[in-house]
């Protein structure tokens, strides 16, 4: 007596209205293969119970239309059209916590894996990631220019009023949080901005040579024409200055 062939893989799983995907299957595929292809996929998928401790325990699916185990069945069972669909809003809810991989008795990481598509759906310029990250185009600019973003001494009503009514309530205990930081030069907002030449162009390489600066091209042109002027002048200058050393010597 022969057995059908089985496989955990669904060939087409969408809109059961909808006789076709709105995406291509040739898209849906470049998607997911770039997933896959990450070398922490393997690490974090290693199979699916359906046993739903992940979302029994995701502070994140309480509050929205969210499920570890969905996103990790999507991916185990290859289903293209539910992956994609996911990627325009679902993965964004994660809060990155990482109690699912803590409890899930296969070793499986819904956290990582959803970094992985996130990732991907900023490679991809999907517009939930452009509407994601485009609030945090102030964040990203600070982050690239100088390496560092926050000190103690910003959290404060008066740097961040756009953060609503809530942030009047902030009192940061400014002498504990600087203790906590090991660096003096980050404690305060005048010094943690201060970078020489030498280490913001090397900063700018990795940015280049990591490929984040393709990526925040496709999500935020303005934001990267931006940053690029700000790379390109700091260059000029450390080029000047060792052309002077040059000429001292």
């Amino acid at each position: 007596m022969s057995h059908a062939a089985s496989t955990r893989v669904q060939e087409f799983i969408g809109d059961p209205f909808e006789k076709e995907s709105p995406v291509s299957q040739e898209k849906l595929e470049e998607v997911f293969g770039d997933i896959q292809s990450d070398m922490r996929f393997d690490h974090e998928l290693n199979g699916c119970l359906n046993c739903g401790i992940c979302t029994a325990t995701c502070p994140a699916a309480h509050y929205y239309d969210f499920s570890p185990r969905e996103i990790v069945q999507l991916l185990w069972t290859e289903n293209l059209d539910g992956i994609y669909d996911a990627m325009q809003e679902k993965i964004w809810a994660c809060a990155q916590c990482y109690t699912c991989a803590a409890r899930c008795p296969f070793g499986n990481s819904p956290g990582g894996l959803i970094m992985i598509m996130r990732e991907t759906a900023i490679k991809h310029g999907m517009e939930s990631a452009k509407n994601v990250l485009r609030p945090f185009s102030r964040v990203m600019l600070k982050l690239i220019s100088t390496g560092n973003q926050l000190s103690p001494d910003m959290i404060n009503p008066e740097h961040f009023a756009d953060w609503g009514p809530n942030i009047s309530k902030v009192d940061a205990p400014l002498k504990i949080l600087r203790k906590a930081i090991p660096m003096a030069t980050l404690n305060t907002t005048e010094t943690a901005w201060e970078v020489n030449l030498k280490t913001s162009v090397e900063l700018y390489t990795i940015w280049e040579e990591t490929g984040v600066l393709d990526q925040l091209e496709t999500v935020d042109e303005n934001l990267f024409d931006v940053i690029l002027d700000i790379m390109d002048e700091k260059r000029e200058d450390w080029a000047d200055w060792q052309e002077e050393q040059d000429d001292d010597d």
